[in-house]
């Protein structure tokens, strides 16, 4: 056998000592990069992930709990309130996600020995739960075996199909006679179950609270108190309802938090972290302002062990009530105004021919800022019990509701004359009776068959039907021709709905409120060219005409009105109004295209209709203490009678005007729709009922500056209501 030499035995060895080094550096690398990735890993469990996990353990979660928060209060313009939050006692019931039925039938069974709960809206299903939670054996023995795996067997149904399909089943065979075997006292324990049931996982649902038909007596209240450790969820708290010391429908309502979140709008409310059994504006300001009457919700972390029960509960954010509104009006103005347009419906009524009139409605606004300084409504109404005739509240009709409004239109067809290039400042016209081919003759009602030559001014002292026919004529690019046929064309009503626009008519105001209309817009009939120059075609809402009548005030700029006047934090102690959140500022809409001296030359013929020898409106002004302008306005009009199914031919009794002349403070709208049958009518009423207004106003104002000269503190302060009336929304609903 060879010898391996020793230079070849080194050889191999050294070979073999390399490749052990080789692969232990291999091993060792290998084990470096494992350890690495493995710190690395655990690097990002726990510095990354590591809240989300432990969140996950602790499984603690931070949500707004629907706690009672007052909603904020309204001030009118003086610092007087008008819509309070009255504290009332309340028991309330909070599930949690883990809470079963089971538990909260034990709960409610322990509470109606210490409270009485009224049994009145317990329905059939309520009733059928409880029969088939102290009856469970014998719930199943229903129905049978073979019924049972017909559904159970249907392939097409979901796994909850088929039960609710076996429970619906279970529920029909329940007699009438098991549901009403029931005592008092466990029809106590199932209304108490529902309340509690209706409820949302971590939102307090009151069980009794201080409703006027079943409040919680002190007794029961202090009962339930020194109780709560044995009443799993229940807590005696503080609630809230809302309560009004004005009948100004504008103000709105809220729903109750058994109404909760209105069908119609849960959608919109729950994308905004509401729940459903929240309390929310319904109507008007309340619903306009709604995110800023809301409170905020306190927030709590609800710390769960890993079976998802809650151990302890720690509150993150405390809440705080609703931000406060200060509104425009003066309580002690709008109650003057309400007073005055009340006696007056009234009054009227007493007329003859006045079979359809109901309504009457007043716009008074701040022609520089659009602040609505009093919005009127009065309906005549029938008491359901008495049978008694009512005056009710219909303000918000006043930016609701639409009617023909006649001669207080023409200062706008004016202007539009200017603006079209159709009739100049100072151009004379001659009024006389208009002879279309095929129609009857259309006159102004101050002649009826002569001619007469009338400048521009004139014509709105008189209110010249014709003056206005003629420039509706001119904006066509026709010439009046009598006995001819006409033909204007859509061009003219676009050129004159256009004009009507600018100025406010026919367009929504953009007020602060829901539910605004923009009146009835009538076709391009050639013939009703000319009664629409006149207001007698299309319909214009109260307050549009209010701000119509603000635009020529101010010379030229249509404001938007408003209704909220500052945005406050709650008071602090309760004397002082809260720190100034948001002030409402006027808003211009649009500016005429009418040049100064147009705008001041219709507003010198409104004066007229005031003071001039044949103003329309002279006997009412004439002897004013102060300078106005204004214009009346009359149109025949027709009221659809439902019971009847036909129309009757009536008449609307319009004003507008402002005051003083020259550096106007108000400017208001006077609508009577349907005052009188056509066939009786007399004469237009409300220049002295315009007059009353004004002269009101001016003398309230004159007191309130008297009174702010005396004030020596600079700070808001919060005032009583004017009156003591109290409108409990509860007691209404």
């Amino acid at each position: 056998m060879r010898k391996i030499s020793n230079k070849r035995a080194q050889s191999i060895k050294a070979k073999q000592r390399a490749t052990i080094t080789f692969r232990m550096n291999i091993l060792f690398f290998s084990i470096f990069i494992l350890f690495t990735i493995l710190i690395l890993r655990l690097g990002f469990l726990q510095i990354v992930k590591g809240e989300d996990y432990t969140r996950a353990i602790e499984r603690t979660e931070e949500v707004a709990v629907n706690t009672s928060v007052p909603r904020g209060r309204i001030f009118d313009s003086e610092g007087r309130i008008l819509v309070d939050n009255k504290p009332q006692r309340a028991i309330t019931y909070t599930k949690v996600q883990t809470t079963k039925a089971e538990e909260m039938y034990k709960t409610a069974k322990k509470l109606s020995n210490l409270i009485v709960k009224k049994t009145d809206n317990i329905t059939k299903r309520d009733l059928q739960d409880y029969w088939l939670y102290v009856n469970e054996e014998e719930a199943q023995d229903l129905i049978t075996d073979e019924a049972r795996n017909k559904i159970l067997s249907d392939e097409e149904l979901s796994k909850k199909e088929k039960n609710i399909a076996i429970d619906r089943l279970i529920r029909s065979k329940i007699s009438d006679e098991q549901l009403n075997s029931f005592t008092p006292e466990e029809l106590e324990v199932i209304a108490i179950y529902r309340d509690m049931a209706s409820g949302y996982a971590l939102s307090p649902q009151i069980i009794k609270g201080d409703d006027v038909k079943d409040p919680v007596t002190v007794e029961e209240f202090a009962q339930v108190s020194e109780r709560l450790g044995e009443l799993s969820g229940v807590n005696t708290t503080t609630d809230w309802r809302r309560v009004k010391n004005s009948s100004l429908a504008i103000l709105g309502s809220t729903t109750s938090p058994k109404e909760g979140i209105p069908n119609d709008r849960l959608d919109y409310f729950l994308s905004r972290d509401y729940t459903r059994n929240d309390r929310v504006g319904k109507s008007y300001i309340e619903q306009q302002y709604e995110e800023v009457l809301q409170g905020q919700k306190s927030v709590v972390k609800n710390i769960t062990n890993g079976k998802g029960n809650v151990i302890d509960v720690q509150t993150v954010y405390e809440g705080e009530p609703g931000k406060d509104l200060v509104l425009t009006i003066d309580s002690e103005l709008q109650l003057e105004m309400e007073t005055i347009f009340e006696k007056k419906l009234i009054e009227m009524k007493k007329n003859a021919g006045t079979k359809y009139l109901d309504r009457a409605f007043l716009v008074m606004l701040d022609p520089y800022t659009g602040e609505v300084l009093s919005m009127v409504g009065k309906q005549i109404g029938k008491d359901s019990v008495t049978g008694k005739q009512t005056v009710n509240d219909y303000a918000f009709g006043s930016f609701t509701t639409a009617y023909e409004v006649g001669s207080t239109v023409k200062p706008a067809t004016l202007l539009t004359g200017y603006r079209e290039g159709a009739v100049s400042i100072g151009d004379v016209l001659i009024d006389e009776p208009i002879r279309i081919k095929g129609s009857q003759p259309k006159s102004s009602v101050f002649n009826r068959n002569s001619r007469m030559a009338l400048n521009d001014l004139e014509a709105l002292e008189r209110s010249s039907n014709v003056y206005m026919f003629k420039v509706a004529y001119s904006i066509a690019g026709r010439t009046y021709q009598p006995n001819q046929s006409i033909n204007f064309g859509t061009d003219a009503f676009s050129k004159m709905r256009n004009g009507y626009a600018q100025l406010g008519l026919g367009v929504p105001t953009g007020i602060d409120l829901p539910g605004e209309v923009s009146g009835v817009m009538g076709g391009v009939e050639d013939g009703q060219l000319l009664d629409l120059s006149i207001g007698q075609y299309d319909t214009y809402t109260p307050l549009q005409l209010a701000q119509f009548v603000s635009t020529l005030a101010n010379g030229g700029s249509r404001i938007k009105p408003h209704v909220v006047k500052e945005i406050r934090e709650p008071s602090v102690d309760g004397t002082q109004f809260g720190k100034l959140v948001k002030e409402i500022e006027p808003t211009i809409l649009n500016t005429v295209d009418n040049t100064r001296a147009e705008i001041e030359r219709v507003r010198q013929g409104m004066q007229r209709v005031y003071f001039g020898n044949n103003g329309s409106a002279r006997r009412a002004f004439s002897n004013a203490p102060y300078t106005a302008a204004g214009k009346t306005g009359t149109a025949q009009s027709f009221y659809y009678d439902p019971a009847q199914r036909k129309s009757f031919q009536t008449v609307n009794l319009t004003h507008i005007g402002f005051a003083p002349y020259d550096n106007p403070e108000i400017a208001y709208a006077i609508v009577v729709p349907w005052a009188s049958e056509a066939s009786v009518y007399e004469s237009n009423y409300t220049s002295l009922l315009a007059r009353e207004v004004v002269d009101k106003y001016f003398e309230i104002q004159k007191k309130n500056d008297e009174l702010k000269e005396n004030e020596s503190s600079s700070t808001p302060i919060i005032k009583p209501a004017f009156t003591n009336d109290k409108i409990d929304e509860e007691e209404t609903e």
